[in-house]
């Protein structure tokens, strides 16, 4: 029997129908079934990976443990999964071909013309691969990003109609579509998703099941009218609707049996008994939790929630945890000034400064800042937010006034967030930043230690500037508590204000690693913050 069974997992008809839900609840599924399952994501961008991308466009890029700036979909993985992903979990374009050509300098393919098949093709089946000999899975999804028939992605479906052919029963193909509902008529549409299927078919390879995203649910006529057009057995046509909570799908697709009808296809004899019952009381707590608390999320990139994903669901995670209803206000920095900034916060039990890079903004974000230091109202600065907390402090606290950034302006008297040194030299942006894990001590008396309970820890970071050591002292001695460091580099990772009931600043990005299952210290200490200044 082979090493590991293969789920792809394709789209049709239109972008943002949540193939990365569908294939993290997928393998939600078999984990919680026994199987050790991981994700793969192919994305079929020129980008070598999504670090220099604008989150306009591409949303929030994800960090793993050992540096590798992702696609936002592997943070559901970890999210759904509850393990880490690794550099191994992302795949683009523009890294195949980047790799391909360096091999084709070195003369690798001693004098052959290189083409996109074989040597395209074969590169994607060979970063598949890896996953089944590195870390032995029995069970490897792969999500392929984009809309079946675009350009981009053709070289993808090629690679997976070779993979199938190749590797027989040990692979299906789960295509996730729309099926749009026409009010006027009243009916759900089934022919965008033949056509989607016919275009698939073009390229060689036939869907084994087809989830159908809906607004209403499949009738059963609509079902066998997809089963018979589209080549696949009725019982392989699941629906999925709109649900409160994305945490609620592998649920509705356990209902549907996607795991079961994808594991005969695969040749499972029989499956493992499910333990999916922590999973279930705590999206009990999400639907039946009850309260007031507001939580604003203060950035320059509201209007596009995708760019703040991991820490929107952090803000879930731990609310689910606590039983805790809550909701979100998404506030803009750059709207933000001295004259609005009690009218934008109003109703907020607690706020966050989200991390960004540039200077749109930043002047609302120090004024949001001051308004949570002064009001002893819960805060969170992450990252950037950190910086713009220690530049607030050395300004209105301190009274060095000009204080900035040397991001920002690069000629401040007072650079009290400047360049890491081993930045100095970078020239290249892309996979340059300080990326990845690293080691943090805390100060016992912390509130950071509280929530942590544990003097040493692990976060991860995407950063180029930091706290400069030259103004540590002054710092401190006007109240400002250093109480997470990395000692190795010599580098101040947390910041707390010991008069305010709750003002945090983190280096790193905590929400990175917050899952459904453990949700992440930080952010439960940060709303049961919030719970009390809403109590009192």
């Amino acid at each position: 029997m082979s090493k590991a069974k293969f789920i792809f997992v394709t789209g049709g008809v239109t972008s943002s129908l949540g193939k990365g839900i569908i294939a993290s609840a997928l393998g939600n599924l078999f984990q919680s079934r026994g199987y050790k399952t991981t994700i793969l994501k192919l994305d079929p961008y020129l980008n070598v990976d999504p670090g220099t991308l604008n989150p306009y466009e591409h949303g929030e890029c994800y960090v793993t443990q050992d540096g590798a700036e992702t696609d936002l979909d592997l943070g559901h993985y970890e999210r759904f999964l509850n393990i880490p992903t690794s550099q191994l979990n992302n795949v683009t374009t523009g890294s195949i071909y980047n790799t391909v050509i360096e091999r084709e300098r070195k003369g690798d393919f001693l004098g052959k013309t290189v083409q996109i098949i074989p040597h395209i093709t074969d590169e994607i089946k060979n970063r598949i691969l890896k996953l089944e000999k590195n870390k032995k899975f029995k069970i490897i999804i792969i999500e392929i990003g984009g809309t079946v028939g675009d350009i981009e992605s053709l070289p993808y479906i090629e690679a997976l109609r070779q993979f199938k052919f190749e590797r027989k029963n040990d692979v299906a193909v789960v295509h996730l579509t729309l099926l749009p509902f026409l009010s006027a008529t009243g009916e759900l549409k089934t022919k965008p998703t033949q056509h989607s299927v016919k275009t698939m078919l073009q390229s060689g390879v036939q869907p084994d099941v087809i989830v159908c995203r809906s607004e209403q649910p499949l009738t059963e006529s609509v079902k066998r009218k997809i089963a018979l057009f589209c080549n696949i057995e009725y019982a392989s046509v699941i629906e999925s609707v709109d649900v409160d909570t994305i945490y609620e799908v592998p649920i509705k697709m356990l209902e549907q049996k996607l795991d079961s009808v994808v594991s005969k296809i695969l040749g499972f004899k029989s499956l493992n008994k499910i333990n999916n019952s922590v999973w279930k009381k705590r999206l009990q707590k999400i639907k039946h939790s009850k309260s007031d608390l507001v939580i604003g999320i203060i950035g320059k990139y509201v209007e596009l929630k995708d760019s703040y994903k991991s820490i929107f669901e952090s803000i879930t995670h731990a609310s689910a945890f606590l039983g805790l209803g809550v909701s979100i206000n998404w506030i803009q920095s750059d709207q933000i000034t001295h004259k609005n900034i009690a009218k934008e916060v109003a109703g907020c039990h607690g706020v966050i400064v989200a991390p960004g890079f540039g200077d749109r903004g930043i002047n609302g974000k120090i004024i949001a800042v001051q308004h949570a230091r002064e009001n002893n109202v819960p805060f969170l600065g992450i990252c950037l937010g950190m910086q713009i907390a220690v530049i607030e402090f050395f300004r209105n606290v301190c009274g060095h006034k000009t204080a900035h950034s040397s991001e920002m302006n690069p000629k401040t008297k007072y650079p009290v967030i400047d360049l890491m040194k081993n930045q100095l030299d970078v020239i290249n942006k892309g996979g340059t930043m300080r990326l990845g894990s690293y080691r943090c001590k805390l100060l016992k008396s912390s509130k950071c230690y509280q929530a942590y309970k544990s003097e040493d820890i692990m976060e991860r970071h995407r950063h180029r500037y930091e706290l400069n050591n030259k103004y540590r002292q002054e710092l401190i001695n006007h109240g400002m508590s250093l109480v997470g460091t990395n000692e190795d580099l010599d580098l101040v990772e947390i910041i707390e204000i010991d008069k305010h009931p709750w003002f945090v600043g983190v280096q790193f990005h905590p929400e990175y690693q917050s899952t459904f299952i453990n949700p992440h210290p930080l952010f439960i200490s940060f709303i049961n913050a919030t719970l009390l200044n809403l109590k009192s």
